[in-house]
Order: structure tokens, then sequence, then C-alpha cells
């Protein structure tokens, strides 16, 4: 059975039912991640849940270490990621309190993050085309459906930096752009899993119209808790389907991203960065 990670957005700090209940620390040589991983058993499914800015909410979007957080993610035998996070929708249909199952992004955040493995004496180029698993979204929205919420598949996730949020010229220019909704995290998350071989989907919770509506305030904090604490319920009840599901899955679309993919003749590939990456790598350099 198919060990399944959850990373846990803004109001998602832990995922009631889990049996077997392990607090683990991981040591990464890409320093410390958002918090200890949880581990366990959901309805006999191995889970491996961490909450992307700490418990207590303490880390800003910038200042999550995401190679940290999905090598530690790798090292627990995690094979696919669920990721939860509260977004604001620039599209009129895609309400608050909706959920959104993006299958695109677009990069505002470089180069202020890390979002890749492959550096220092080691270069590698995953596919990205299609950043989003197919088999992990195609489980999200089924669990969606049978949860009976409003759920929209496929669209754009605008990676915005943060941690302000938009102005109205940049709301109203990702618009034009076509994108539907508007985050702070999933991207970097995203490439990192496919650089690991880990398949990826998110569960984008809406909370409000970003600043863009003409009837809609200035987004606040406040605005966006309110709505995500009626959604996180739903949220939970739709990754105890996938879950269990995805658990039983055989075959990830990510499993191979690597292969013939790492430009870097093995010999020299520095020896630090060959026992950095050796849970990565390893079945390729040899």
């Amino acid at each position: 059975m198919a060990t399944v990670g959850v990373i846990g957005g803004s109001g998602l700090y832990q995922i009631e039912g889990m049996k077997d209940l392990k607090e683990v620390k991981v040591t990464t040589p890409f320093g410390e991640a958002s918090d200890a991983f949880m581990t366990g058993k959901l309805d006999g499914t191995p889970v491996v849940f961490l909450p992307r800015h700490g418990r207590g909410h303490r880390i800003s979007p910038t200042e999550i270490n995401n190679r940290a957080n999905i090598w530690g993610m790798k090292k627990l035998g995690v094979e696919a990621i669920f990721s939860v996070s509260a977004v604001g929708s620039l599209k009129l249909e895609h309400k608050p309190m909706d959920f959104v199952i993006p299958d695109q992004f677009i990069d505002r955040t470089a180069p202020r993050r890390h979002s890749t493995f492959f550096t220092d004496g080691i270069v590698a180029h995953v596919p990205l085309a299609d950043p989003i698993s197919e088999e992990l979204a195609d489980l999200l929205y089924g669990a969606c459906e049978e949860v009976d919420v409003m759920v929209h598949k496929n669209g754009i996730y605008l990676n915005m930096e943060g941690p302000q949020f938009s102005t109205k010229a940049e709301s109203n220019l990702y618009r034009s752009w076509g994108c539907d909704i508007i985050g702070m995290t999933n991207l970097p998350e995203a490439k990192l899993a496919r650089e690991a071989e880990i398949s990826y989907a998110t569960l984008a919770a809406v909370t409000d119209y970003d600043c863009w509506h003409h009837s809609h305030g200035s987004v606040t904090v406040d605005m966006i808790i309110e709505c995500l604490n009626k959604n996180i319920d739903n949220a939970k009840k739709i990754l105890k389907i996938a879950i269990s599901k995805a658990g039983a899955l055989k075959n990830f679309s990510a499993s191979n991203a690597l292969q013939n993919s790492i430009m870097t003749a093995p010999d020299l590939i520095p020896a630090q960065r060959k026992k950095d990456l050796e849970i990565i790598i390893g079945k390729y350099i040899k």
C-alpha cells in the first residue's frame, strides 16, 4: 500500500482519525522542515502529515523551507502528496466556499524561493508541462463529489509572492492572463515533488475574491479565516476519501520523472551532493 503525504495549509494543522500517531523529526541536508512530521494510518493507509506554516502558523510563505519539507516526505516513503491550500478567486464562477483542483501554475515568486534540489554541482531538468498528477486530481474530484461540495476541476493557480495580498492592478492583470485562483505556496512544492518523483495534486479552498471584484471589500485575514474555518471540515472529509483511494493505487505518474533528466556526468557530481540526494537520485547514479 502506498504512503500518502498531506501538506496542510492555513487552518489545517492535523488530520483527525489517524491511528498509531507518531511525531517524527527528520534531519535534512536543507535544514529544518516546517514542523515535525506526523505519521500514522488513516483507515489502514499510511499517512505522513505536515503543517506547511508550522503549528500555530509561524512561517511566512516566503520563509517556508520547501526543500526540507519535500525531502522529508521522500525520506518517509511518501509516493503521493495532497496539498490543501487557501486561495483567492480570480473568476466570478469560483465562489468563496468552493473547491478548485488546478492543473496548471504560473510562478511569480522566482528568484526568492528555492524550488530545485539540483544545485551546487548537479543539474537536472524534469518535465513540468503537467505539474499536477492527473491520477490524484481525479481522486480529489471524485471525493468532492462524494462529499457533495461545489468543485471546479482544472484551471490556473497563480503563485504570487506575498506575504502581502495583491494590489487591484495585479489582481486584474492575473485575470487578464486567464488565471483562476491565486495563492502563495503551491508551485515550489509541485516543482520539488516532481524532482523527488512524488505525485502531487492541490485541493484549493476558495476563501475570497482577492480584491478585483467591484462589490468585494479588500481581503483581510479575518475574512479568509472565517471562510476557511467553515470549509475545513469539508476538506477533511474529502481527504479521508481521497487518501484511502490513493493508498490503493499501484502506479504514480511522477515515479520516473527523473529518468533521462539528470544532465551531469555521475563522476563529476560532488560526493556531498550525491550523499544529500541519494534518496532522490540513487537509482540513477550508481
